[in-house]
């Protein structure tokens, strides 16, 4: 597994197009976070869900609970359990401007279908942007 394909979470998010992912944390960002939220300096980069074990400053304290799932599980992926898919997966509207966690069903079933090498080569950074970024079309999605 190269590197960014061990940067996708479990739960399908893109850890490496993530903005608190120590590679593209700039420094305003830090500061944001910092002078906003309280949160120390050194405990803002993140290193990838897998990497920090789920443990981050925007986690609950007992950490990440799909990783957990995982885990518990023995499986690489949510898409690779027999319970897929589950709660922990699924979309809510609140935060969804602001969090990418409404992409992880897409993600997951884009990996299922073409590799995670391809999605992560090809697909990852243009989903999440076009997650921010897109237009809605009620019937059409995102289809252009």
């Amino acid at each position: 597994m190269n590197k960014r394909a061990a940067l996708t979470a479990p739960c399908g998010l893109d850890c490496f197009n993530c903005e608190f992912y120590e590679e593209n944390l700039t420094h305003n960002l830090l500061e944001l976070v910092h002078s906003k939220m309280g949160v120390p300096k050194e405990a803002i980069a993140c290193r990838g869900c897998r990497e920090q074990d789920g443990e981050h400053f925007h986690l609950p304290e007992d950490g990440c609970a799909t990783l957990n799932c995982v885990k518990s599980r023995g499986v690489d992926m949510c898409s690779y359990c027999a319970g897929f898919p589950c709660a922990f997966l699924a979309p809510v509207a609140e935060g969804a401007s602001r969090y990418p966690h409404n992409l992880k069903m897409y993600n997951l079933c884009r990996i299922k279908k073409v590799g995670i090498q391809r999605w992560v080569e090809e697909e990852a950074g243009s989903i999440r942007k076009k997650y921010f970024t897109g237009r809605f079309a009620v019937g059409r999605g995102q289809a252009d």
